[in-house]
């Protein structure tokens, strides 16, 4: 007998994954627990350890749907515009959550290579406002799409993990409309 899409199945892999991320949002990485996360989701602990095992296991298919989510692309009718945008769309996702993940990927190889997937396929997916960009002439026809979106995003990243300043509409329309001026120039040619 086959497994049915939407089944039992897929209600208790969504509620569980929902569970991780409220247990990662309110306990953070080193809080979080199969238990918990099993209770939150209203599921016996070893049907999360029969499908998981661990909590890397967890985040990394937590990390996999996301990433597996079409992230909607602005379309501002310019790529400073659209950059601006997807700056500030980091800025509007920065939260508890966030923080956990990323500091998984620190104590965890498995959570490390989910996260890198996670973001590669977000570099992926914003790279279109880079080709758009490209194709009205606003850059250079050699602009590479994925590193315009890294230095676009970067400052704000290295703002709230490393010196742990503010980051708000301001820092993320400046990093938008710098990464812009060094495409212009040609820089990621």
């Amino acid at each position: 007998m086959n497994a049915r899409p939407g089944g039992r199945t897929a209600r208790v892999r969504a509620a569980v994954l929902e569970a991780t991320y409220e247990e990662l949002a309110e306990h953070g990485w080193s809080g979080l627990t199969i238990e918990n996360v099993a209770t939150r989701a209203g599921v016996h602990k070893t049907t999360v350890y029969r499908r998981w095992a661990t909590t890397d296991g967890l985040i990394a298919d937590a990390l996999a749907a996301t990433a597996a989510d079409t992230w909607p692309m602005p379309d501002t009718g310019s790529l400073e515009g659209d950059l601006i945008e997807l700056a500030r769309e980091i800025v509007r996702g920065t939260s508890p959550v966030f923080e956990a993940v990323i500091a998984a990927g620190f104590q965890s190889a498995r959570a490390r290579d989910a996260l890198r997937d996670f973001y590669t396929r977000r570099h992926e997916q914003a790279a279109v406002v880079v080709v758009r960009g490209i194709g009205r002439g606003e850059v250079p026809a050699g602009t590479s799409p994925e590193e315009l979106v890294r230095l676009t995003c970067a400052p704000l990243f290295y703002r709230y993990f490393i010196t742990r300043e503010p980051v708000d509409d301001a820092v993320a329309v400046r990093s938008a409309r710098a990464a812009f001026a060094a495409a212009a120039a040609g820089v990621l040619c």
